[in-house]
């Protein structure tokens, strides 16, 4: 059994305690929690296979303890997750075989017999795996609901005839189903209370489009209001906002950088950080996820080195991360990402869409859950899709930064402004979080979260399932691995009035499917017990529990006291 935090270690002992029972390595990265066996005095450690990422040699930059969690896939379950594909890659050569020569109907996209000759603007993997692999579980995406995503949706129902080519509506609706799927982080997402309410009033005065773009006559006094608002709340100079999250990415990081910069991107950056850095013309260059070494290394050598071929300095060096990444879970390393900017005089790029809001006391994002200085981060971005409960984005940062922007930035220049309804509902939700509205409200929602999270994390663990990411992320992976279980553990959990995301290739590696949960304040601690409970027996029915290290359930421990049963093979 392996000593809890709050053990002391007898003399002599082989397993060496540190902060959090983990003997942790440079840089934090761990890939062997430590195995003691019970019954040996001496309590000799074998290897486990898992990685935890903690804060060590960097301890004096963190106030809290930060752990994460990634659990290496098991031999055999990595084996028949390849042969599934491989089966599966080779029945789909053989069904397009049949379709060639018109055997098997043809459903997909594919070239005019005029054009064959011409290169072809369809085949290629994506393709090939969208045909043969992606169409079998399609109907676990684009599910329609009929009602406010809530902790609770209702679903339209749906059937296919044609193995999920095309689908047909029952005219039933699915009632009351929990959901796990959104990103409705504080649960603000509603049709009732404040926020709906300060937005029907503004409709009625405003209406629901502006039709024009901020430079023209399209600039209201509540869109200047929500960017004063959105500067006091990030404890910055100043802030702008746009009507889309996903071009706040990618169509400012273009006006930020150009040839003749470096950017230096984590490898499981969001599509649209990815997009915007290819946009903008600058030298891409990647870094192992939240791997401080790899950072630094790039940084060194683009110091040292410059540009290819004229070794001329870089114009600038953008490093950037997200607060939350939304497929892992982890949070990133502020601390030490902000110590390397300054030490080699880099710009950060900070994407908070999942973070702000959701991390933090005050929830202010990942800034605020470390305890810093957001005056250290050069660009904060961030969403207000999920924790706000609306739409778009925002950029904050020093007022030259943002007056800059305003004039080169193609998504305030040439996008039509947010509508005012989705305006409001921002403000409102954000005054509620701040406590300007004269109630605790945002406060207890933010306290909520994250109680939600430990406790649907811990009991996720306890129960064997392998879950990434850090502990206080509100973004839960569950591993599911095999093709065939992507589906199913779909299907299974909606006929249980459960509603999930699952998620595959070309979102993950294509041997790292998993299930992800959004947990949010507006779960009661009922809707998340009869979740776990429902899940737990999915997990039995398809066998998912795949963790070699089970916390085993300890009433009279606190949340960071951790004990472990080893898993016999």
């Amino acid at each position: 059994m392996t000593e809890s935090p709050a053990t002391k270690p007898a003399d002599g002992d082989v397993c060496q305690r540190v902060k959090n029972g983990l003997n942790l390595e440079k840089n934090g990265v761990l890939k062997s929690l430590h195995r003691c066996h019970e019954q040996q005095p001496k309590h000799h450690c074998q290897p486990e296979e898992e990685e935890v990422h903690a804060a060590s040699h960097h301890d004096s930059q963190y106030n809290r303890p930060f752990l994460e969690s990634f659990e290496e896939t098991p031999m055999l379950v990595a084996v028949l997750t390849y042969m599934g594909y491989g089966i599966l890659t080779i029945f789909g050569y053989l069904r397009d075989f049949l379709r060639h020569w018109k055997i098997e109907r043809c459903h997909i996209a594919r070239e005019k017999e005029e054009q064959r000759d011409f290169v072809p603007l369809y085949q290629d993997f994506e393709n090939f795996y969208t045909r043969n692999l992606y169409m079998r579980i399609r109907d676990n995406w684009n599910r329609p609901i009929c009602s406010v995503p809530g902790a609770k949706v209702d679903l339209m129902e749906r059937t296919s005839r044609d193995y999920n080519w095309t689908f047909e509506y029952t005219g039933r609706v699915v009632l009351d189903v929990i959901n796990l799927g959104s990103y409705n982080y504080l649960g603000f997402a509603e049709n009732t209370g404040p926020c709906a309410d300060s937005a029907a009033e503004i409709t009625m005065k405003y209406g629901v489009g502006v039709a024009s773009t901020r430079q023209e006559i399209g600039n209201l006094d509540r869109h200047e209001e929500l960017e004063k608002l959105v500067a006091k709340f990030l404890g910055v100079e100043s802030a702008m906002v746009f009507g889309m999250g996903f071009a706040t990415n990618s169509m400012n990081i273009p006006a930020l950088t150009g040839k003749g910069c470096l950017i230096l991107s984590d490898e499981l950056n969001h599509a649209s950080l990815v997009l915007g850095a290819r946009l903008s013309g600058s030298t891409i260059r990647v870094f192992k996820h939240n791997n401080m070494q790899s950072l630094e290394k790039l940084l060194r050598d683009a110091i040292v080195h410059g540009q290819p071929r004229t070794h001329r300095p870089w114009k600038k060096i953008l490093i950037v991360v997200e607060g939350i990444y939304s497929m892992e879970g982890s949070i990133v390393r502020l601390p030490e990402v902000i110590d390397l900017k300054k030490r080699y005089r880099a710009y950060l790029y900070l994407d908070e869409a999942h973070s702000i809001g959701a991390l933090g006391s005050r929830g202010r994002g990942v800034v605020d859950y470390f305890g810093l200085d957001p005056c250290d981060v050069d660009v904060l971005m961030g969403t207000f899709t999920k924790s706000f409960g609306a739409a778009g984005g925002y950029i904050a940062g020093k007022w030259e930064l943002i007056e800059y922007l305003r004039s080169h930035s193609h998504s305030a220049v040439y996008a039509t402004s947010m509508s005012p309804p989705v305006v409001e509902q921002i403000i409102t939700s954000m005054k509620c979080i701040m406590g300007e509205d004269g109630t605790t409200i945002g406060c207890d929602r933010v306290r909520k979260l994250a109680e939600n999270t430990v406790y649907f994390r811990r009991r996720l663990r306890e129960m064997g399932f392998i879950i990434y990411g850090n502990e206080d992320s509100p973004v839960v992976p569950m591993m599911l691995y095999m093709p065939a279980k992507i589906g199913a553990f779909g299907r299974e959990m909606l006929k249980r009035n459960i509603g999930v995301v699952v998620v595959g290739f070309p979102a993950t590696p294509i041997i790292e499917s998993r299930a992800r949960f959004c947990i949010s304040a507006a779960h009661t601690k009922e809707m998340l017990d009869r979740a776990l409970s429902v899940i737990s027996e999915v997990g039995d029915l398809l066998q998912l529990k795949y963790s070699r290290r089970r916390i085993q359930p300890s009433l009279s421990l606190p949340c960071d006291d951790i004990v472990f049963e080893d898993i016999d093979d």
